[in-house]
């Protein structure tokens, strides 16, 4: 696992050994989701909700987004992304929190640009907690979905509209985005 692009480009990424809690997006697919959202990174508050390795939210940051915050409920995982970010000498733009993610939203006061959705598989997770997502996304922001295949998602949730879902063998990418107010 490695940092594609930006200014930590080619940079390693550890995950949790001998686990499944950190399950790593494959590189295709993380190439596909930066090429989705590349126009809107540069200065972009991201926030990685079941960070994991912290690769999304530190992919994000190499490519210019001007900070993010990373929460996981293990604080191993915790660990690991903090690691990942001082050796991606991404650190000072970081925030790393441990909590349930449904917990952190209902107290969040931010608003993020973008937010990335890698949530375990096979637990309903992303139709369960996007409303909280809504809540917490800019207005004009995009929030990233990542699911498997057969994953059912609504069209809408509050003000987030599903713009596109693309498929990557058996993974399923959900672009979403909040109308701006004008």
């Amino acid at each position: 696992m490695r940092v594609i692009a930006g200014e930590a480009r080619g940079k390693r990424l550890e995950a949790l050994p001998g686990t499944d809690v950190t399950r790593p997006t494959i590189e295709r697919v993380k190439e596909a989701m930066f090429s989705i959202v590349q126009f809107s990174l540069p200065g972009a508050r991201v926030l990685d909700l079941y960070a994991g390795s912290g690769q999304l939210g530190i992919e994000a940051l190499s490519r210019g987004a001007a900070r993010c915050v990373f929460l996981d409920q293990n604080r191993d995982a915790a660990a690991i992304v903090i690691k990942n970010c001082k050796n991606c000498g991404v650190f000072d733009r970081s925030r790393v929190s441990v909590g349930e993610a449904g917990l952190y939203l209902a107290a969040c006061r931010e608003q993020f640009d973008l937010v990335l959705l890698d949530t375990p598989y096979r637990h309903d997770t992303v139709e369960q907690i996007l409303p909280a997502v809504e809540r917490v996304t800019a207005p004009g922001g995009a929030v990233l979905c990542e699911t498997e295949t057969g994953a059912v998602l609504p069209a809408e949730c509050g003000a987030l509209r599903l713009q596109k879902q693309y498929k990557y063998g058996t993974i399923l990418v959900w672009r979403y985005e909040k109308e701006r107010v004008e």
